[in-house]
């Protein structure tokens, strides 16, 4: 098929045939060639598998959902991920007088229920830590996560057994074979995201992973949901090691030269002029999975995006179109997710913005 083509700037973005064309024209016809027969094979739609959102709390508000519905609509996201399932305000978990656990799932069943009712599947992070579980004080973010590990491991352990179980009962063994279990969200920035060491955080993982699989062995757990695409190899070295299940690697990777938080937008962050920023991080994780003890580990990036504060202006500019369709055209198949982080502008962690175009994340 032969296109003649007489006009200043084109952009031409044909998904279909996995490939995309950047044309510069100057008044100039350009004769562009395409074999429509030749066709590579099956398009890997890794890029609208996942999409992110900021807090649990957050997806019972009522302009929450509708943004999420519409996105649903024009994107066909089939899971969503997002942090504080388990802090004080979904009112998980509770200690009575005697310091006897209580569980509750009111808020967890709304929010599950109308994701599931309009066909998007949770991408469940565990985290962060119920105030009456922790053994510490120190929390992120305007809302509060406490991000130290649990005062007892059993009762951890036990929680996330209660919760699993009761995901089973509500939606079906079936249903939830269907989802992905996470373990907690970049425990390597600590003290930001965890204060205990890497290895609180395998600890954390593998009485989590027993408790996912005590349910049903079939149902997926992973992590270690790490920020910079670091501890891949030592994940996969501890659960071979210690005969611990890992179905899927998890990590979070962003275009920026320094750092990797910054939830108020102090720092000054600066976009890296690598070209493959970001997807290098990826290829290179599925390398480490390919020569690993565990080479055929799903590989999901569940955080990615051009800036990790949600105080950049770049997030609201149209440069962030292109970056996102050429992070995507760069890494090809090697992840079986890319979520991208997120898909409102409704996300508290420095707490509710008034302004629109402020730099939010939100697509």
């Amino acid at each position: 098929m032969t296109f003649k083509i007489k006009t200043r700037t084109i952009l031409f973005i044909i998904l279909s045939f996995q490939f995309i064309f950047f044309v510069n024209v100057n008044s100039e016809t350009r004769i562009i060639n395409a074999d429509v027969n030749a066709v590579k094979g099956k398009l890997n739609t890794m890029f609208n598998e996942c999409i992110g959102a900021g807090r649990a709390n957050e997806g019972l508000r009522a302009d929450w959902q509708q943004q999420l519905a519409q996105v649903k609509k024009d994107c066909g996201f089939r899971y969503i991920r997002f942090h504080g399932l388990l802090t004080d305000d979904m009112a998980v978990y509770l200690e009575d007088r005697n310091g006897n656990p209580e569980y509750n799932f009111m808020y967890v069943d709304a929010l599950f229920d109308y994701l599931l009712s309009i066909d998007i599947k949770p991408f469940v992070e565990l985290g962060f830590m119920p105030s009456a579980l922790a053994s510490g004080k120190q929390t992120i973010f305007w809302w509060k996560g406490n991000v130290t590990p649990p005062k007892d491991y059993d009762i951890w352990k036990e929680l996330i057994r209660q919760l699993v179980l009761h995901f089973t009962e509500r939606y079906g063994a079936d249903e939830v074979k269907t989802w992905y279990f996470e373990v907690w969200n970049e425990p390597n920035l600590s003290p930001g995201f965890w204060t205990g060491t890497q290895a609180d955080y395998f600890k954390l993982y593998q009485y989590s992973a027993a408790a996912v699989k005590s349910v049903n062995k079939d149902y997926r757990i992973g992590g270690p949901a790490t920020a910079g695409a670091t501890w891949i190899p030592e994940m996969i070295e501890f659960c071979t090691k210690n005969n611990v299940p890992l179905d899927f690697i998890s990590t979070h990777t962003y275009g920026v030269d320094q750092g990797f938080l910054d939830e108020y937008g102090n720092s000054g962050t600066v976009l890296s002029k690598n070209p493959m920023s970001v997807s290098g991080d990826i290829l290179n994780s599925r390398k480490q999975i390919a020569s690993s003890s565990m080479p055929n580990l799903e590989l999901h990036y569940t955080e990615w995006s051009s800036s990790y504060t949600p105080a950049d202006p770049i997030h609201d500019s149209y440069h962030e179109a292109a970056y996102i369709l050429q992070k995507i055209k760069q890494v090809g198949d090697a992840p079986n997710s890319m979520s991208y982080w997120v898909f409102t502008d409704i996300f508290e962690e420095s707490g509710p913005r008034f302004t629109p175009f402020h730099g939010g994340f939100g697509c």
